[in-house]
This record gives C-alpha cells, structure tokens and sequence, in this order.
C-alpha cells in the first residue's frame, strides 16, 4: 500500500464539475492499493496517517509537533491506483502491482472505515471515477508512506 500524503490549508476532489469531498486543514491522502495488500497494511497505514506528527505547534515554534488528530484536522482520502505505475521500461506505465478493481475498492473502502473510526471528518473521491483534485499544499508538506505485504 502506497500513501501519499499532503498537508493542506483545504483541498477538494469534483467529479464531472460537481464537488464530492471538500476539506479545510489537514491531510490529502492519495492511495495507491497493491495487489498483494490485506488488512494489515490498512490497519498499518491508517493508524501511521492519523499519527504523524505533520503539524507545528505555534506555541512551541515547532513544525512538526502535533497530528492530525491532535489538530482536529480533516482528511480528504482519494483513490489513486497509478501510485502503483512502474515506469522502467518503455515509455508506458505498467500497472501489474495494482490491486484488481473489486480487491482496491474493499480495501479503500476500509481504509476510509478506519480514518472515519478517529472522529474526524473524512470525505473521499469517487472510486474509479475520473477526478479532479484541487490541493492548497501547507509548506508544502508531501510525504509518501509504503507499506508492502510481507
């Protein structure tokens, strides 16, 4: 399972002009599933995202102080199997490492059960859907969190 991770001001994702998740500060999570991910990477991964330490602490000066969770923040959670393009050879991503449709969207879909389970406000993409994204990155922060079946 590959994440990757925005700090933002606000970000949202529309789906043929109409808006479908709408966040103010916090994360923007784009998330790559493979096909060789079960629970545990979901498990793994939603609990690393809620508690990073991503935020700075105004008080303290320091950048990196607090979590999502700790600032109240939101999470925007969007879809994005080309996290998983392998860009080696020829000049065409191949997209063998992404998990199948139907595995994909159950383990987004409880990717989002278990963000949801924090008590922030989570919206999501459309699975499979063709999005535009709009981010308003803070710093910019942009990391990217893997997490491989073992």
């Amino acid at each position: 399972m590959r994440v990757l991770i925005q700090r933002v001001k606000s970000s949202l994702v529309t789906v043929n002009g109409e808006i479908v998740g709408k966040i103010g500060r916090g994360l923007n999570l784009l998330v790559g599933i493979a096909d060789t991910d079960t629970d545990v990477q979901i498990d793994w991964m939603a609990r690393k995202c809620l508690e990073l330490r991503l935020f700075p602490d105004e008080k303290k000066d320091d950048k990196w102080q607090k979590s999502v969770q700790e600032i109240g923040g939101e999470l925007l959670v969007v879809s994005q199997f080309t996290l998983y393009g392998d860009c080696r050879k020829g000049r065409r991503p191949s997209f063998e490492s992404s998990a199948s449709p139907p595995l994909a969207l159950y383990l987004y879909n409880r990717f989002v059960t278990k963000l949801q389970g924090s008590g922030l406000q989570v919206e999501k993409g459309q699975f499979g859907a063709m999005m535009q994204v709009t981010i308003e990155n803070d710093g910019p922060v942009t990391l990217l969190l893997e997490r491989e079946a073992v």
